[in-house]
């Protein structure tokens, strides 16, 4: 891109030369003003860029509030079955990514740790099978800093041997930046477990769990 000088004041017509250089402006700078702190936001609608925290504001109800960008997403996928050696026993889901952007896997790498703040969209899903003819039940549930999730429990049951079904929900959570989540489940009989199905002639393979976090504000 060829970047044009800015246009010279020439002769005494100073309001045309303003105008000329107003679009000058306009056209090779960010109309983005520079928030260095104080900036009042009283008056609704005012877009800045926030130095320190390095992203868009905007005034909100007397406030800076803001605007997300498109990071903060992740979508993990396990693709082996997934088996309990205990009954009523949690064990973390331990997810790989192809896509990782603000949300990465820590230590141990069951964790997924949050580089930003704020509210995020959890979606979860499980395919659970059973090799009884006995009902079993499975439990899925999120824990954030290793504490669970209060009302976030799934419940599921298969009543048959070979039964297979999709078990999924999504759910709303707040966390702040450096945070992690962690996918747990358990089953009441070690009979139960989360299957993966390999690609058939006419359909692709299905994973044992996958989740997808999509941030929605901060």
């Amino acid at each position: 891109m060829i970047q044009h000088p800015a246009p010279e004041p020439t002769g005494s017509d100073w309001i045309s030369w303003g105008r000329r250089l107003v679009r000058y402006l306009a056209q090779t700078r960010s109309t983005l003003v520079q928030q260095t702190g104080g900036e009042s936001a009283a008056e609704d609608g005012t877009i800045m860029w926030d130095r320190v925290n390095k992203y868009p504001v905007v005034s909100k109800n007397d406030e800076w509030r803001q605007i997300v960008l498109s990071d903060g997403q992740y979508e993990g996928t396990i693709t082996t079955d997934q088996t309990a050696a205990l009954v009523n026993t949690p064990y973390a889901l331990i997810y790989t990514s192809a896509t990782v952007d603000g949300i990465s896997n820590g230590t141990p790498p069951s964790r997924l740790v949050f580089e930003e703040g704020g509210k995020f969209l959890v979606n979860f899903s499980a395919q659970i099978s059973s090799t009884l003819s006995s009902t079993v039940n499975f439990y899925f549930w999120p824990r954030i800093n290793g504490a669970d999730v209060p009302g976030s429990t799934i419940v599921a049951a298969l009543h048959r041997n070979n039964a297979t079904t999709v078990v999924s929900r999504s759910v709303a959570v707040v966390v702040n930046a450096g945070d992690y989540l962690e996918a747990f489940w358990a089953v009441d009989n070690v009979g139960g477990y989360l299957q993966a199905t390999p690609a058939t002639a006419f359909s692709p393979a299905a994973p044992a769990t996958t989740i997808g976090i999509t941030r929605l504000h901060g």
